[in-house]
């Protein structure tokens, strides 16, 4: 665990800054959907808020002016109920506009948007542990995946050998080989394997045998039976208990192997390994009769290139097979990994191959057509995974693209001191394809190399995918983290975003799909609701300002508010995604919520229905024949006029929910509208209440029943949106460059300072007195640990003539007790503290390109070296004195901070911060 250290002594100033860094480091960056939508509620919420304000001023003024100033009616005090009620009607009225302008369907739009396509996505094999990565998935830019598994069946079968000095092209007949080399290729293989792998028999009657276990040790159990010959048998023998030592197989060691203790009291040591690193530590290899002979390093480069690397050249996984004997007596040192793990007798190489699923070329060339960079992180060899990387259509021949492997990938990011340098990372993710025999750093390190990139116009949004436990920092750090679901480890799957069930690239893909279909659904919603606002405030405002009364009643507003934000979010966002979302680029952080498309769109209907709406408003009474709702008195009877209007009204806004399905300027809106039944039956459902609210409404809803002809005047004008949405669609994007984008985020909003600030505004005043109370233990354990190591310094180091060894017997004591003393404080001081962000420090800790850190014990800093209190007591410290001064100094209570340990500050960058443990 890494700490923050304290910058004075004494807190202050630096204190908080401390503590704003920590509130900064620990927010978890918004989405790009939800960064959007928040600047555009805030924008559509003022004006919303303006024109609701103007619209009951208007209303009192116009009121009180045509009253007491022209008609020059006196305040009469029998009057004022009337004159209250006016306010009232008026202050309804304004709220009206309020609650219609604010869009508050807009959060459930997008809630219902992602958890509908949640659970549609369960059916497409991606389980979503968090729904804001279904979104951001929409907007990747780059993929980096494993190999095995994921773009390859994982099932592995081992097609080509080299043993006996032969390259077999194919699994050898068991005749052709020497006994004695198939008794030991056998039993190496058995015994040197994890006991629950297993080859079972096809559940169904002439498929496949079913693999149970490591998918690579399945490969050689199957070679072992195209030899004729069974595992089990052997294992019965020698079973699990009896294994005399294991060295299990990592990432590190690249190999596995286990001693078994012979009959006669010797030892044999059977090893598997990636074969380049295994072969590295054979010094002999058998002949065709099954004996021993000299394997040089001549041998070894003359195998690398015409065995290994032509197996690997053909996307096949080499694997190596050795063994080594050892004497009884005297018995060797098997924790001397280095020495036993070497001078090995190499039995066979073999090829195993891993095909390509059939369905990831596809999909790999649709993630490239949608914009989506694809690039392959693997433990594999360097030509297998080219080999697999061109098969997969990852990297094309003639293309400018990187394949290299972790060894040279680090050569080129990091500088002298083994730091990794943005700058040098920027030379090499935009070319890299392929990353070969990389460790879960590599791809922790390639990852945030390409987030914290700023060579592009826009930040890059990254997907990972990670099985293991190590892949655990990578699928934090990304965008979003995809685990396997099968292979996958509990860690992996906890640091996840979205468990693959099947373990499949292609189900990836659709998660791309589905991620763009919630950005396209909230934009539809926002394209019809917008439209319904603006066309609702505005005759509310203008009715209200010329006839002292809005045409659309308060409740009518409601019905409508209703319509367009509950039944059309639930309409327009669970729209199903199509494969025409992967014909575009992604949308970028950058580009505004509203794009010009739907801005002339929202424009151009709002114009129609506004038309429709005045014209029907100061002309209706003439067109209909029929009396006019206009000035009419405050508690009067609903009219047919103002009835036309709002059945108008809301017949168009369900017209034009239609429209709204298409945002890019398709012409056809109706394309795939049955397949949508949530929409079909929002439609219809809403059209059916309508009627019943216009004929059965009555004074609640201020309605009139209308006859027939009338509905079908309604219908008629609702259905001209349809038309007029054609007509819109005609006119070029390019004559309309006046129109401005709502939405849109600049590079600065990315990372609001408003955001931090609520953030610090929502932590509550206990958690304030708890981070000031873990201050306080800073300090307190500050004092005490530079006294103790003040004590233990001299004690360990200081040695007095006549000192026996009681003195030193109770030296030990006092350390083991000071120990405990020391960790009892740390544990309950780390218990509170939150984790800190793990971005910021990746690379200082792991400053040594081989990534060993030799001490378990972690180095905590806890007293910083740029105090100048404790600089200056160092300095003080430093120099020479005599036992009896340094008796005194501790006596009196001075903090001495005593530097004892030279040779590890020339080896870290960060050794002056030293901890307690370096201490003792």
């Amino acid at each position: 665990m890494e700490m923050q250290p304290l910058k004075s002594a004494e807190g202050g100033e630096s204190d908080e800054k401390e503590k704003k860094k920590r509130v900064h480091g620990s927010k978890k960056e918004k989405s790009v959907l939800q960064g959007k939508l928040t600047k555009l509620a805030v924008q559509i919420g003022k004006a919303g808020l303006l024109m609701s304000a103007i619209t009951v001023i208007i209303l009192v003024l116009y009121f009180a002016i045509d009253n007491f100033v022209l008609q020059k009616q006196p305040w009469l005090p029998e009057c004022t109920p009337i004159y209250v009620q006016y306010f009232v009607k008026f202050f309804i009225i304004g709220v009206t506009v309020l609650v219609v302008a604010v869009p508050e369907g807009l959060p459930l739009a997008v809630t219902i948007s992602l958890a509908y396509s949640v659970k549609k996505m369960m059916k497409d094999n991606n389980l979503v542990r968090h729904l804001d990565a279904c979104e951001t998935m929409g907007n990747a830019t780059a993929i980096c995946s494993d190999k095995t598994g994921t773009l390859t069946t994982n099932r592995m079968t081992a097609v080509q050998c080299y043993m006996g000095d032969v390259h077999y092209r194919e699994i050898p007949d068991p005749g052709a080989l020497s006994p004695k080399l198939l008794d030991l290729l056998v039993n190496s293989i058995s015994l040197n394997s994890a006991y629950t792998t297993k080859i079972l028999p096809p559940d169904k009657e002439g498929g496949l045998p079913k693999q149970v276990g490591n998918k690579t040790e399945c490969g050689l159990l199957g070679l072992v039976l195209d030899l004729k010959r069974d595992y089990q048998p052997i294992r019965n023998q020698i079973p699990e208990e009896k294994l005399y030592k294991v060295y299990t197989f990592n990432s590190s060691r690249k190999s596995m192997s286990t001693v078994i203790k012979l009959s006669d009291g010797n030892f044999r040591m059977y090893s598997k390994g990636a074969s380049e690193i295994v072969l590295k530590k054979c010094n002999h290899i058998l002949n065709e009769v099954g004996e021993a002979r000299v394997f040089r390093p001549r041998d070894k480069d003359e195998m690398v290139k015409k065995v290994i690397e032509p197996m690997a050249c053909e996307g096949l996984r080499t694997i190596c097979v050795a063994y080594r004997d050892f004497s009884g007596d005297p018995e060797p040192n098997w924790d001397d990994e280095t020495n036993i793990l070497n001078n090995l007798t190499a039995i066979c190489v073999v090829g195993i191959e891993d095909p390509v699923r059939p369905e990831v070329p596809d999909a790999i060339l649709k993630c490239q057509r949608a914009g989506i960079t694809v690039r392959m992180v693997t433990g594999d060899n360097i030509n297998t995974a080219r080999a697999i990387a061109i098969k997969c259509g990852i990297i094309h021949p003639g293309e400018d693209f990187l394949c290299i492997d972790g060894k040279e990938f680090n050569r080129r990011i990091r500088n002298e001191k083994g730091e990794v340098e943005q700058e040098r990372m920027d030379k090499v993710w935009p070319k890299l394809r392929v990353l070969a025999r990389s460790s879960p750093t590599d791809k922790h390190t390639l990852v945030k190399g390409i987030i914290d990139s700023t060579i592009a116009d826009q930040r890059q949004v990254v997907a990972v995918t990670g099985d293991g436990t190590n892949d655990g920092p990578a699928l934090k750090k990304a965008d979003v983290g995809f685990a396997m679901g099968i292979a996958g480890t509990d860690v992996a799957k906890e640091a996840s975003d979205i468990i693959l069930t099947d373990d499949n690239f292609s189900s990836i893909v659709k998660a791309v799909m589905w991620g763009r279909n919630v950005y396209d659904s909230i934009s539809k919603f926002l394209q019809f609701q917008l439209t319904v606002n603006v066309v609702a405030v505005i005759v509310a405002f203008t009715g209200a300002c010329i006839t002292q009364d809005s045409p659309l009643k308060a409740v009518q507003m409601l019905w409508v508010n209703l319509i367009m934000d509950t039944f059309a979010s639930l309409a327009l966002a669970t729209e199903p995604p199509t494969e025409s979302l992967l014909m575009r680029k992604p949308y970028g952080r950058n580009k505004p919520l509203i794009s010009s498309t739907m801005t002339k769109n929202i424009l151009g209907h709002g114009v129609f229905q506004l038309i429709i709406i005045f014209t029907l408003l100061f002309v209706g009474e003439k067109i209909f024949d029929i009396d006019s709702g206009r000035n009419a008195p405050l508690n009067s009877p609903p009219s047919e006029h103002y009835t036309i209007i709002f059945n108008t009204f809301v017949m168009m806004q369900l017209f034009n929910e239609i429209n709204a399905r298409k945002i890019h300027g398709e012409r056809n809106v109706f394309d795939g509208i049955f397949k949508n039944p949530i929409f079909c039956s929002i439609v219809f459902g809403t059209f059916a209440m309508q009627i019943v609210i216009v004929q059965f409404g009555g004074k609640p809803f201020s309605c009139q029943p209308l006859n027939l002809e009338k509905w079908m005047w309604c219908v008629f004008l609702g259905l001209g949106e349809l038309v007029w949405g054609q007509v819109i669609s005609t006119i070029p994007n390019s004559r309309l460059r006046f129109l401005r984008r709502a939405g849109q985020l600049t590079r600065k909003d990315e990372l609001p300072e408003e955001d931090a600030n609520e953030d610090n505004e929502e932590i509550d005043h206990a958690e304030r007195e708890l981070r000031r109370g873990q201050i306080l233990w800073f300090r307190g354990l500050n004092r005490i640990q530079t006294q103790i190591d003040v004590v233990n310094t001299f004690k360990s180091g200081t040695s007095f003539q006549g000192a026996g060894a009681l003195r030193r017997q109770s030296s030990t004591t006092s350390q083991t007790q000071d120990i405990r003393v020391v960790n009892a404080f740390r544990s309950s001081l780390y218990e509170g503290l939150e984790k800190p962000d793990p971005r910021s420090s990746i690379h200082n800790f792991m400053t040594h390109p081989e990534f060993r850190i030799e001490d378990s014990t972690p180095n905590i800093p806890l007293i910083d070296d740029t105090d100048d209190d404790s600089a200056r007591r160092r300095k003080y410290s430093s120099q020479p004195s005599s036992p009896n001064k340094n008796n005194n100094a501790i006596d009196s209570g001075i903090n001495l901070t005593i530097d004892t340990s030279k040779s590890a500050a020339s080896s870290s960058p960060a050794s002056p911060l030293h901890s307690l443990e370096t201490s003792l």
